[in-house]
């Protein structure tokens, strides 16, 4: 007689459901408790996640024959976050522009062969990840920074919450079929309510803001991590691969749980700088 491990458990979108809710929660407990013990362990769990995240794409990118330059992108990641901690905005901009040169330096030191390919990888993981990295700072260096950090990891949350349930309940149209098959414009629609729902409650209530800054927030952060997703998915079947690391069950790697956080930061940035102002 034999006997077969039953198969883990998957939903209609794919995914190890227990898994993916385990991690989930597990990541959302960490980096809220760092984030209201003392911003700076936030800082460093976000600067652990950026680093893991440059290098799960580092060897993403092998599989296409691309040689992302990592050591110049991880201290870059680190002078970044640390420049937005002590400098603002202005130390971020200094440490994206030095991350770029750094790049194009040390591929230097490679030879001409495929120069242009991996310098271009190099400068889009700065514009992706190290900007990412550097907003996230910013958003959480006023006095109210980590309510603004919450807000805007909330309501990423519920755009992935509410277009999963939507999708997988009435997902009929796809938004991208030849990118990501699964994404439809019900689970958009979802992930829309979600956030303008939870926007305008987490604005007005943990920010004192005006409910129609929830709703531009819920709006802007459907639609940055919804185009953040797809961006992804679009990297991921240019170079071949399912996942971009395996570090996270459920989920694939870092790299795959940042893709609506990483370009939803600036774009929160944005919106609560503009529009709430510092309690």
């Amino acid at each position: 007689m034999t006997t077969t491990d039953p198969a883990p458990a998957t939903g209609r979108a794919g995914r190890n459901l227990p898994a993916a809710i385990g991690v989930g929660v597990t990541l959302g407990v960490v980096a809220l408790g760092s984030l209201f013990f003392d911003r700076r362990w936030f800082l460093l769990l976000a600067a652990a996640a950026m680093v893991t995240a440059v290098l799960e794409l580092g060897g993403a990118l092998r599989h296409a024959d691309i040689r992302l330059p990592t050591p110049p992108l991880v201290l870059g990641v680190l002078g970044v976050i640390a420049a937005g901690w002590f400098a603002g905005g202005g130390g971020v901009a200094v440490g994206l522009a030095l991350s770029v040169l750094a790049v194009l330096a040390w591929r230097g030191l490679w030879g001409p062969r495929g120069y242009r390919t991996d310098v271009a990888a190099g400068a889009f993981t700065v514009g992706y990840l190290l900007m990412a990295g550097g907003f996230a700072t910013l958003l959480v260096r006023p006095d109210d920074g980590p309510f603004r950090v919450l807000a805007w990891l909330l309501v990423v949350v519920a755009s992935d919450v509410g277009g999963y349930a939507a999708g997988v309940l009435l997902g009929r149209h796809p938004m991208a079929p030849s990118v990501s098959p699964k994404k439809s414009w019900e689970g958009f629609a979802g992930s829309l309510l979600a956030c303008v729902g939870l926007g305008v409650a987490v604005v007005t209530w943990a920010l004192g803001g005006q409910w129609w800054a929830g709703l531009v927030l819920g709006v802007a952060m459907a639609t940055a991590a919804t185009l953040g997703d797809l961006a992804e998915s679009l990297l991921k079947r240019d170079i071949g691969v399912k996942d971009m690391g395996a570090l996270l069950p459920g989920h694939g790697g870092v790299m795959d749980r940042l893709d609506s956080i990483a370009l939803s930061a600036p774009v929160a940035w944005l919106v609560l700088t503009g529009l709430v102002p510092v309690a």
